[in-house]
Formats: structure tokens, C-alpha cells, sequence
């Protein structure tokens, strides 16, 4: 190339290639800047508002910038053109919703931190039994499990190791076959062997069951805290709050455990040859139930190698348990909760969680230092460490979330003190005429489509708000368009960039697009169907009235208007 010319493009096609983001950094500003141009010129701030979700969402979709980078934009750009105070802005990335979140995200790293998670996932696989249809049921139970309490990312890095343990005592013991063979898979030089069936939807099936576990609560993923401070920031004089504890009661036990049921048959018929006794998959695993005993004192012999609890595992046990007794009893709704004991300012679940943090950082990881206490050598040469090191936090927290939310809480004050409600409102009057039931099915086809291809953080700051504003002009309950498709928007699962965990389980084991795709159909569908199913059933009774249009709705419609 240095002695000839180069071919005629080629410049230009190796530019586009490795500099296509810092192109559309520029391009995407200019490209919709005639919405900003129109919105000073006839001085409308819902056009001004409009010009910034719509650079963000094209950032967001392109992560031309990164996505946590893009979410920071409202901080000069709203008060700038005078849209919001910049002391309002700033609160949203630092809110309630915020810190909760955060808190979550740390009191799960504590779990990890002593090795509790180990012991969880060990001690239910043993109870199972060592059976490939058994192993898999105890792997996905402990995934939702650890859904429901910690993010998705956290609980697939955590299971991941685990199955790949018992992945490679399955081929080492030639209990069933884990690879495929060059005849059913070519493998090009130089690529690892790649996973059979059987061995593929135990990685799968982590991915897809640490989603279903996230919905199960309020803490379980980024999009129900989307949600629940989008919905309760748009309205405030609702007559319900969302809380921890209706939130857990509506999504937990169809959307949640059903939904993981029926998703474990599924995969059991697809992967593990039930009611196919005869086929090849089916074979492998009556030849895997003859070595189950094999298996089993494997698992036996690793959970032995963990020893008794530590006071360390015992004392992060505990608090967590305490952690989730506050949440759900702050406001239940069925009973008056702890935080009518304060008679100060309304306590919301940050500051439940909060505490329990500062309890990890405060107390130590054993108390033999009672023993210095009275004169009995030996004694330390260094202070003790506390339940949870911040060096960890530090290092393992995924900050840039924080900002993912809070930009979009920012965008959901904005586009109400600007008018974008207002705007975005009757556009979606044609809508009106179909009955609420045909809108919900379609709307929740539309979050599960957007987020196969989108972050589910991002895909939930962009569509709830135009829910809820949607749900006032079509005279909907806003939680009945709301609520199910927030849940949505974490059960679509056919490639890996539509969660965290589809993509990590793709690369730690080294599965092919085409393989996550067609294992996620069966269990997208089994999704949809659930959650229409509990917001037309078992939803109405947490919830109650949703068939009716609240009268509080209208009154939230015409404060954000005029202001």
C-alpha cells in the first residue's frame, strides 16, 4: 500500500469503518436540529424539549457516545434554554428512585463479597438432584432467586462460574455430551468447541431466568425503578403509590415464578428431549440419569469444600433479610406500615436501604476482638475488616446506571413543564376508537420489539413517559398501559444486545446468535401471554379500578399543562 495508490474509496470506507461513532456524534446534532431552529424561532419549549430527546434517543440506540455519557446531556442543555432549573435537573440523578437502585446494587455486591451466593446456589443444586432436568431446574431457581434482589448482570457473572463448573465435571465424567462434534458443528481453526444443545440452555436459561427474577420487585432491574419514578413523578396526586410491596405482590407470583415455570418446560421439550425419549438429546439424558450419582457427589464435595458459615456469610444473611422485611413493610397498603411511626418528613425504601449499607460498612467480619477486650493474648496486629470493603464497591458498582436513570428522570420533568406531554397527547388520539384491551396487546408488542434491539433502561426512559401521557388521551388507566409493558420490556430475549445478560452468556460460552435466538422465541411468547394474562386477572385485584379512567389522571394532565 505504500508503493501503489490506494483503490479509489478506500479512504473513505476505512474512515466510516473505525470512526463511525465520532461521525454520528456530529451527525445526529445536525440532523435534528431543525426541531431546535423552529423551537427558538417561535419560542415553544415543547420543541425545544423535543430536539433533546430526540438527539438522546438517537444517541442512546447508536451509542455513538456512551450511553451513560449521552444521559448527562440534560444537565446543560435544560437550564440553558431555560426549561429547568438546574438545581431541579441535578436532584433527578440523585433522587429516591436513584439511591434505592444504588443501594441494591451494593447490599448484592455484599452477598458476593462473602461468598454467600456460592454456598445459595451449591446448597439448592444438591437438594434438586443431579440430574440434567433436576440440575437445571436448581440453576434457574437460584437465578431468580438472585433476580429478585440483585441487578441481572450480577446474578448472570454469578451463575455463570457455577455452570461452567458443573459443565466441565459433566464432560470430564462423560456424563452427557457438553460439545458438539465438527459433523453436527463445523468449528473454524483456531475457535473453541462449541456447546451442545443440552449444555447450551443451562447458560441460556441463566440468561433468561436472571430477566424473569428481575421483575419479580422493584430492585430487580433498572426498569421497574424507571417506572415507578417516571409514574410516580408524573402522577403525584394518583391515589396509589408505587411501592415495594404492591409492586413485588403484582409482578411476583405470575409474571414472575409462573412465568419461570412454564419457561423450564419449555426448555425441557426444546432442549432435553421431554416426550421424545427416543431422539439423540433424549438418549443423552436417560444415559445422564444412570450417572446421576456421579454428579451429586461432586456437588456434594464442592459445597462440603465451603466449610461451616462464617460469622461473616451469617451476619450478611441476616441484614439482608432485614433489608427486605423494611421494604416490604414501609407501606404495604394492607396494614399500616413502619413509616407512620415517623412523624417527620414521609420515609421512602432509600432510606431503609441506606441503613442496612451503613450497617455493612459499620460492623466487623467476626467478633473475637471481645476476647482482646478482657487481656486474652493474641492479639491483633491489625484492625479487623467490616462486612462489605468499599475498594470492592468502588471497583465493582456500575455507576453509569445511576446516570442512565436519572437522565431519564430529567427527560420526563422536562417534557411535562415543557408542553411535550401536551404535544405527544394528541397526536396519539387515534388510538381513541380501539378498545383498552387491543391497546394494551399492542403497546406491549411494541416495548418487547424496541428492546430486542435497545438497552431495556434505555427503551423504558424513552416509552413510559409517552404511556403515561398516552393513557390520559385515550381515557386509560395510566397503570394498566404502564405497568405491563414495563414488565415487557425485560422479556424480550432473541439477541444479545437486547440485556446484559444475554451478551455475557454469548461470550463466556462462546454461543452463537442463531442459538440464543431460536431458544427465545418459545419463551418470549410464554412471556406476552403471561403478562396479559395477570394485568387482565390477578393484576385488577392488586391494583383495583383499573377498568375505570381515575379522575386523578385528569387533574395531574391539567397541572402539567399549565405549568
Amino acid at each position: 500500500m505504500e508503493e501503489s495508490k490506494p483503490p479509489k474509496g478506500f479512504a473513505a470506507r476505512e474512515c466510516c469503518k473505525f470512526h463511525w461513532k465520532g461521525k454520528l456524534t456530529v451527525i445526529i446534532p445536525i440532523v435534528t436540529s431543525p426541531i431546535l431552529v423552529l423551537g427558538i424561532r417561535d419560542d415553544r419549549s415543547e420543541l425545544k424539549c423535543l430536539y433533546l430527546i430526540a438527539t438522546m434517543a438517537l444517541l442512546w440506540i447508536t451509542e455513538a457516545i456512551p450511553i451513560y455519557v449521552t444521559s448527562l446531556l440534560p444537565v446543560p442543555y435544560l437550564p440553558m434554554f431555560g426549561l429547568v432549573p438546574p438545581e431541579v435537573v441535578c436532584a433527578k440523578y440523585f433522587s429516591d428512585t436513584v439511591v434505592m437502585f444504588l443501594g441494591g446494587l451494593i447490599v448484592a455486591l455484599a452477598i458476593e463479597y462473602c461468598n454467600l451466593h456460592s454456598r445459595i446456589a451449591l446448597r439448592v443444586i444438591r437438594i434438586v438432584g443431579g440430574s440434567p432436568r433436576r440440575l437445571l431446574a436448581g440453576i434457574l431457581l437460584v437465578t431468580v432467586f438472585a433476580g429478585l434482589w440483585i441487578s441481572n448482570s450480577a446474578g448472570t457473572a454469578m451463575m455463570c462460574p457455577i455452570v461452567k463448573a458443573v459443565m466441565n465435571e459433566m464432560d470430564v465424567n462423560d456424563v452427557f455430551p457438553v460439545y458438539m462434534t465438527q459433523e453436527e458443528e463445523p468449528m473454524p481453526e483456531g475457535e473453541g468447541p462449541h456447546l451442545s444443545s443440552l449444555a447450551m440452555i443451562f447458560y441460556i436459561g441463566v440468561a433468561y431466568c436472571s430477566a424473569i427474577g428481575g421483575v419479580g420487585t422493584l430492585i430487580g432491574t433498572g426498569t421497574n425503578l424507571v417506572f415507578r419514578g417516571i409514574y410516580n413523578q408524573r402522577f403525584p396526586q394518583a391515589d396509589v403509590e408505587i411501592t415495594f410491596t404492591n409492586f413485588m405482590l403484582y409482578s411476583l407470583p405470575l409474571v414472575c415464578i409462573v412465568n419461570a415455570v412454564l419457561v423450564y418446560f419449555s426448555f425441557l421439550i426444546t432442549h432435553m428431549g421431554l416426550f421424545r425419549p427416543n431422539s439423540k438429546t433424549g438418549q443423552a439424558v436417560k444415559k445422564a440419569n444412570e450417572n446421576r450419582k456421579l454428579v451429586e457427589e461432586v456437588m456434594r464435595q464442592r459445597h462440603v469444600a465451603l466449610g461451616p458459615m462464617s460469622c461473616h456469610e451469617i451476619q450478611v444473611a441476616i441484614i439482608f433479610v432485614v433489608m427486605i422485611v423494611l421494604l416490604i413493610t414501609r407501606r404495604p397498603g394492607f396494614f399500616q406500615g413502619w413509616d407512620t411511626l415517623v412523624n417527620a418528613k414521609q420515609v421512602r425504601g432509600s432510606a431503609a436501604v441506606i441503613l442496612i449499607i451503613l450497617l455493612l460498612f459499620a460492623l466487623p467480619t467476626q467478633y473475637v476482638f471481645f476476647k482482646y477486650c478482657c487481656g486474652k493474648a493474641p492479639f491483633p496486629a491489625q484492625r479487623l475488616d467490616s462486612l462489605l470493603a468499599w475498594r470492592f464497591v468502588h471497583e465493582n458498582v456500575p455507576w453509569g446506571l445511576c446516570f442512565l436513570l436519572g437522565g431519564g428522570f430529567a427527560l420526563a420533568e422536562a417534557s411535562q413543564k415543557s408542553g411535550v406531554n401536551k404535544m405527544v397527547a394528541e397526536s396519539l388520539k387515534v388510538f381513541s376508537p380501539l378498545p383498552a384491551f387491543a391497546i394494551q396487546m399492542i403497546m406491549i408488542v411494541l416495548a418487547m420489539s424496541f428492546s430486542a434491539v435497545n438497552s431495556n433502561v434505555v427503551v423504558a426512559n424513552i416509552l413510559v413517559p409517552i404511556l403515561c401521557e398516552m393513557a390520559i388521551v385515550v381515557r386509560i388507566h395510566p397503570l394498566y398501559l404502564t405497568l405491563p409493558c414495563t414488565v415487557a420490556i425485560s422479556m424480550c430475549y432473541f439477541l444479545p444486545v437486547s440485556t446484559p445478560p444475554n451478551a455475557m452468556v454469548t461470550q463466556y460460552a462462546n454461543i452463537k446468535t442463531k442459538y440464543l435466538a431460536l431458544s427465545g422465541i418459545v419463551p418470549s411468547i410464554i412471556g406476552y401471554a403471561i403478562i396479559i394474562l395477570n394485568s387482565n386477572t390477578y393484576g385488577k385485584l392488586i391494583f383495583k379500578d383499573l377498568t375505570e379512567y381515575p379522575a386523578w389522571a385528569d387533574a395531574s394532565y391539567n397541572t402539567s399543562n399549565s405549568g
